[in-house]
């Protein structure tokens, strides 16, 4: 494996893909986090399949595929879920869960049909925008993995800034309100975070799996500690490492697509977050649980002796 792996950081092409691939996921990461603990994973999936119809208008209307325009177009439409959701829950007697998942499907269904549309188009066949759905890594030049590794960076060092706030944001709005923290604005950055990581990832990981990759390492972290600094940190390293993971399998094998093998990587590590993390973990819960009912047992039989062996000098 060592072996394998030092062939693979010789190759120029791969060790620039597999340093975007482990970034993107060490963003997308300590970004989730916080989504993860407002209770809305779902904004995740909804922003990531929004950003479809955007990146398909950019590309129709720019004619290059750039992610600066990419990013221009998902931010916009980013923005438009963001309000329709907000429209609805406000103005009908839809709940948010309801309005997020109409929002997904309509935004994704719109995009489906806008690359149908591209694909039969004269520039359909040098677009490559069905690669989006899922990524394809394989595709990116150094010019894409360099912008990737700037915004991740750029990503990473805003929400260490903002860390305070988002943290206040993420337990007690109302304080922060309180506060006079601007609660509505600070709200709309962090889902422009959001699109940012999503357009970023869109390449690579691809508009379904990017929400995966979003909330499958915050999940797993918050198994491992009770302090949010901490599992920032955890999450951020349980996604670098499934990018990092998912790009190594995808060499070793033709036609391996590294996005649902980093989604893959991630899945097993919340596997076993779930089951062998120190204090949530399912079987560490069921030792303590067989340890506490031994416990009780000696106790138990401790006091039916001490019972018994009084009656018996009282006799």
């Amino acid at each position: 494996m060592l072996e394998s792996l030092f062939h693979l950081w010789l190759d120029p092409n791969a060790r620039w893909i597999l340093l975007g691939c482990s970034l993107l996921g060490l963003s997308s990461g300590v970004l989730g986090s916080f989504a993860y603990l407002r209770k809305q994973s779902l904004i995740g999936d909804v922003l990531s399949h929004a950003a479809l119809p955007g990146v398909c208008v950019a590309f129709m209307i720019s004619g290059s595929k750039s992610i600066l325009f990419f990013l221009i177009g998902a931010a916009v439409a980013g923005l438009l879920a963001t309000l329709s959701i907000g429209w609805i829950t406000r103005y009908s007697k839809i709940k948010q869960d309801s309005a997020l998942g109409i929002v997904l499907s309509v935004f994704f269904g719109v995009g489906i049909v806008l690359l149908t549309q591209i694909q039969h188009s004269s520039s359909g066949n040098q677009s490559g925008l069905d690669k989006f759905l899922f990524g394809q890594a394989a595709s990116m030049v150094n010019s894409d993995v360099i912008t990737m590794a700037i915004i991740s960076f750029l990503l990473v060092g805003i929400c260490t800034l903002f860390f305070k706030e988002f943290k206040l944001l993420s337990f007690d709005p109302g304080y922060a309100r309180g506060l006079g923290f601007p609660v509505a604005i600070l709200d709309h950055f962090m889902m422009f975070l959001i699109v940012v990581a999503v357009v970023v990832g869109i390449q690579a990981v691809g508009v379904v799996l990017m929400a995966a990759l979003l909330i499958t390492p915050a999940v797993a972290a918050r198994y491992w500690t009770e302090r949010l600094g901490l599992m920032v940190i955890f999450s951020g390293l349980f996604g670098a490492f499934s990018g990092f993971v998912g790009t190594y399998l995808s060499t070793m094998g033709s036609n391996l697509p590294t996005g649902p093998l980093s989604v893959l990587a991630a899945t097993i590590l919340f596997v076993f977050s779930l089951l062998f993390a120190p204090k949530r973990g399912l079987i560490m819960k069921l030792i303590r649980q067989s340890s506490m009912k031994q416990k009780i047992q000696k106790d138990s039989e401790f006091e039916h002796y001490v019972k018994a062996k009084g009656v018996s000098q009282v006799e």
